[in-house]
C-alpha cells in the first residue's frame, strides 16, 4: 500500500477529517489531500508528527513493519527497569530453545489470564 493510501486509511479509522490533520500539522487541507493522493510526500518532521497523530511508528508509516505501536508504547515502562522495547530486544536475542520456552510460558500466562476473567 502506498503511503498516501495508508494515511487516508489511518485518518478514516481515527474518524477525523483532513482539516483536523491539517490543523495538527499546521498545513493546508490541500497538502493533506496531496499526501493522500500520493502527489507529494511528507518530509521527515511531518512524518514524525503524522506517526504521533495516528499513534503508530514511523516504520509502520513507511511500511517497514506491520507493527503499529507508537514510540510511546515502545517506551512504556513495564517496571522501573524495563520498557516494552527492552523486552522486545531481549526476545530477539534469545536462542531457539529459550524462544520456545518463552512461547510456552506466554501461552500459560494467557490461559491463566483468561481463567481469571471467567471467575
Amino acid at each position: 500500500m502506498e503511503l498516501g493510501k495508508l494515511l487516508a486509511k489511518l485518518r478514516k479509522e481515527k474518524g477525523v477529517l483532513q482539516k483536523e490533520v491539517a490543523t495538527y500539522l499546521n498545513v493546508t487541507v490541500a497538502t493533506i489531500s496531496n499526501y493522500e493522493k500520493g502527489v507529494h510526500a511528507p518530509d521527515l518532521n511531518t512524518l514524525i508528527m503524522l506517526a504521533d497523530f495516528f499513534d503508530v511508528s514511523t516504520d509502520y508509516l513507511l511500511q517497514r513493519t506491520d507493527y503499529r505501536s507508537s514510540i510511546n508504547t515502545l517506551n512504556y515502562h513495564l517496571s522501573a527497569d524495563y520498557t516494552v522495547s527492552d523486552l522486545m530486544n531481549t526476545v530477539v536475542e534469545l536462542d531457539p530453545r529459550n524462544v520456545q520456552a518463552l512461547l510456552d510460558y506466554y501461552e500459560l500466562l494467557m490461559l491463566r489470564n483468561s481463567m481469571k476473567r471467567v471467575k
